[in-house]
């Protein structure tokens, strides 16, 4: 599983567990176990042996293990085939592959900035007058 950028600054391997708080500036990838806080400027990998308890923010997310924790990307949130993910998701963009496992609310903004129910509401409510006016005539 290759990362968007392949420059990755940290890593937590596979047998490893690390419990507490992890600001990097940078890529962080996750093979081993993680409990606590994470935010990066960059990329977070939870690889296929990855286990992770937290709320992530990050500029793109890629699932391959597991997530038990809201996620919120910047960018983009990609979850591959051996992901499992209990918890919300708020990103731009979203790709979800075949035998992914999750559960939780899902929020697409498409980059917008503005309130996204806000967004759809008023994409359902414009042009409805017009119609309501030709079924009158």
């Amino acid at each position: 599983m290759a990362s968007k950028s392949d420059q990755i600054n940290s890593t937590i391997g596979e047998g490893s567990i690390f419990e507490g708080k992890f600001y990097i500036s940078g890529s962080l990838r996750i093979d081993g176990k993680f409990e606590g806080e994470i935010k990066t400027d960059e990329e977070l990998v939870v690889g296929e042996t990855g286990k992770v308890k937290t709320n992530i923010d990050a500029k793109s997310v890629v699932i391959a293990g597991t997530v038990v924790g809201n996620i919120k990307a910047d960018d983009e949130v990609k979850l591959l085939e051996t992901g499992r993910v209990l918890g919300d998701i708020v990103t731009p963009t979203l790709t979800i592959q075949r035998g992914v496992i999750a559960q939780g609310h899902i929020t697409i903004t498409g980059g917008q900035r503005k309130d996204v129910k806000k967004i759809i509401e008023e994409s359902y409510s414009s042009g409805s007058e017009k119609i309501m006016e030709k079924s009158s005539k």
